[in-house]
């Protein structure tokens, strides 16, 4: 993979991901839909900035972020009460392998649905975008990085 090729993938994680799992939604602020969106809009209006997107590329970016944003908040859930169990079977009197492999597996599936439904964001948002500003969001992505801040 070339060194283009690379840092327009890592700005596109680091920026456009943002949108999908480093808002409210990653970290327990999901306080409702109009809440939740409002964030989305405010991120897709910072990262519109920063590429020079037009209202319509905008628009598709919020209806990505939010669909992937709606699409995940069950696994958040799940993963809650994987950690929930996880510490109900660590402090037994008696450890149950069985049980702990079971949630182990089942722990790898919901890291597996949200990767692949990130993933499939990933991809709808670098196509509204065009080369230039997927160009533009990976530089400002190491700019940032540079200072030690995540994207946001």
């Amino acid at each position: 993979m070339n060194k283009f090729r690379r840092i327009t993938l890592a700005g596109m994680a680091g920026g456009i991901g943002a949108l999908f799992t480093g808002g409210a939604l990653a970290h327990g602020r999901w306080r409702g839909h109009g809440d939740f969106n409002e964030r989305i809009d405010k991120m897709v209006r910072h990262l519109a900035v920063e590429v020079d997107a037009t209202p319509e590329q905008q628009e598709k970016l919020s209806a990505i972020a939010k669909g992937a944003a709606k699409d995940l908040a069950p696994l958040r859930g799940q993963a809650m009460e994987t950690r929930k169990q996880a510490m109900e079977l660590l402090s037994a009197p008696s450890i149950d392998r069985a049980a702990i492999e079971k949630l182990r597996a089942a722990k790898l599936q919901h890291a597996d649905a949200a990767s692949r439904r990130v993933t499939q964001a990933f991809a709808d948002a670098a196509e509204v975008l065009t080369p230039e500003q997927r160009k533009k969001l990976a530089e400002h992505a190491a700019r940032r990085r540079g200072r030690g801040r995540p994207w946001g």
